[in-house]
């Protein structure tokens, strides 16, 4: 009888044993659905770092019809040949990524627009954007204006030109890089048709003196009223990215229009 009462007691206390270490495992199971996340900060879920998606790259267009190669041989362009049509042609000096020609080319379908750019990659994406919206009236060109003018411009045979803010070159050195020149005025009055229209606008006061005195000092443009600003309509309604920019942040934007004699 002590042998088994003796049995007996260890038998109970084993169960007393199993039972505690099961109810601490239920306990602890019981603590873990409650915090999840651990005990480190129970109140706050861990945060998720999310990955921003990627945009899904455009199909490529064909910008061909909408690009003009810069001429390799000192000769003439052909409007008609270009645009297919003998409609006013207009030149904008510095084109950028062409919010110009795009809003312009839009809004006067019976005119034909040139854009031309130094920076290939800007000229690049300009003539995507023209390509997409089919702006049969609108050309791309990269290369150099001042070049372009004085060797493949015909005479008197632009009906407006348009130079919107003109890279400063802030640096005394690299002033000689400045688009606008005597060189540039000379080349603009040949291209322009009598009557023929400038029109500039760059946000740079130094610089709007200086454009200022040089067609000035060409003598063969008379000054017209200031161009009207008027408030942009959605988010694309300026000249260009700059203006766009300049003015949302309130900087002074000088313009001037001018006519040929």
């Amino acid at each position: 009888m002590r042998l088994l009462g003796r049995r007996l007691r260890v038998t109970n206390q084993l169960n007393s044993t199993s039972a505690f270490k099961e109810g601490n495992r239920v306990q602890e199971g019981m603590q873990n659905v409650e915090n999840p996340m651990g005990a480190d900060n129970p109140s706050e879920p861990e945060e998720k770092t999310r990955r921003p998606r990627r945009k899904k790259p455009r199909p490529p267009v064909d910008v061909t019809p909408y690009t003009l190669d810069f001429p390799t041989n000192p000769v003439a362009v052909d409007w008609t040949g270009i645009f297919g049509n003998d409609r006013p042609v207009e030149l904008e000096v510095g084109s950028g990524k062409g919010l110009f020609l795009i809003n312009a080319g839009s809004a006067n379908p019976d005119r034909n627009y040139l854009g031309i750019e130094i920076a290939k990659k800007y000229a690049a994406n300009a003539a995507d954007r023209i390509a997409r919206r089919e702006l049969t009236n609108v050309r791309m060109l990269a290369g150099d204006a001042t070049r372009f003018l004085n060797l493949h411009v015909p005479p008197a045979s632009l009906s407006v030109v348009h130079v919107y803010f003109p890279d400063p070159w802030w640096k005394k050195r690299h002033r000689k890089r400045r688009v606008f020149s005597e060189t540039l005025v000379r080349n603009i009055v040949r291209a322009l048709i009598p009557g023929g229209q400038l029109w500039v606008v760059t946000d740079v006061e130094e610089y709007f003196g200086v454009i200022k005195e040089l067609v000035a000092s060409n003598g063969s443009f008379d000054e017209l009223p200031d161009p009207q600003v008027n408030d942009p309509e959605h988010e694309h309604d300026y000249l260009t990215n700059f203006e766009r920019k300049y003015r949302i942040e309130g900087r002074p934007i000088y313009r001037k229009h001018y006519r040929l004699r």
